[in-house]
């Protein structure tokens, strides 16, 4: 059969020179089947399948998809769970469609970054969920902000912030719980904010003195229902004192929460406008949606 290409037979020169490139081609095709299958409301809904119901869905030869399969594994494409054999879409799979995103959201996000500063006249960044943690992926400064300060590639509990509950904030109760048992407790970091507290007037005496709105789950779920309610979350000195910030949801096109938009600022400066800042940051964060696809949401107050 490997002979029969373009109508006619090829010699043995002619199928090492065309047949090999085309096998090669449509083998990777194959490859990719196998990871649609993966991926798939079957698979989805039954936490992966295995190799027997992978090949009828291919229709193809069970020996030869358990093969692929255990290749793919190897590369990290895609993970087979010890217990019940069964194939799942891999790490390295989402890892790479995460930093494509990423990437994506980073060169999207800068032009309405810039509008929040522009607006508020505070640092704006736009914020990822990483576990338990909020990562910062852009950051746009403010002419009050010292050169070379800012959170990049910072990561801090997302419980204890605006952007990290606005993050988790279209999950489903039972998922919400899951993840405060893990994370519910995780340690804050330091915030590159600090040394402007003292500029807007703060004394360092007060910078640890911290009450924080978030206690248990019970609280956060009651955080978390209101930010549904008003489209953003407010901190007021709750991840440190004399800081305060808003954050307001991305949306992609599946109408699920991706990022986050946040303003941060000296409580002095922003804090008599929180909740201007937020309906603002809203209306940003709902302009870059729409830009990435995501379906027209109704932000009531």
């Amino acid at each position: 059969m490997a002979t029969m290409f373009y109508g006619g037979a090829m010699n043995p020169a002619e199928v090492s020179s065309s047949a090999a490139p085309r096998r090669n081609s449509s083998g990777l095709r194959r490859d990719l089947e196998l990871l649609e299958i993966l991926g798939s409301p079957e698979s989805e809904s039954a936490g992966g399948l295995g190799v027997v119901r992978v090949a009828e869905l291919a229709g193809r030869d069970k020996g030869g998809v358990s093969r692929t399969l255990a290749t793919l594994a190897d590369a990290g494409l895609v993970s087979r769970d010890a217990v019940t054999q069964s194939y799942r879409l891999g790490y390295q799979l989402y890892a790479l469609a995460a930093r494509t995103l990423e990437s994506r959201l980073v060169r999207a996000s800068a032009p309405f970054l810039r509008r929040v500063v522009t607006a508020t006249h505070e640092t704006t960044h736009l914020c990822v969920l990483r576990g338990g943690n909020v990562l910062t992926l852009a950051s746009e400064l403010s002419e009050f902000a010292f050169r070379g300060l800012g959170w990049e590639g910072v990561s801090t509990a997302a419980w204890q912030t605006s952007s990290g509950r606005v993050l988790v904030s279209d999950w489903a109760e039972h998922d919400l719980r899951g993840w405060y048992a893990l994370h519910g407790h995780d340690d804050p970091v330091t915030s590159p904010v600090t040394p402007l507290l003292q500029i807007a007037g703060v004394t360092s005496a007060t910078l640890t003195d911290v009450v924080p709105l978030v206690i248990d789950f019970e609280s956060l779920w009651t955080e978390v229902s209101l930010i549904r309610r008003r489209g953003y979350a407010i901190v007021d000195e709750e991840f440190e004192k004399g800081v305060v910030g808003v954050s307001a949801p991305v949306f992609d096109f599946r109408g699920t929460i991706i990022a986050a938009i946040n303003v941060s600022a000296p409580k002095p400066r922003l804090g008599g406008h929180l909740d201007e800042a937020g309906v603002l940051t809203a209306r940003v964060a709902a302009e870059l949606s729409a830009q990435l696809g995501a379906p027209p949401r109704d932000h009531r107050r």
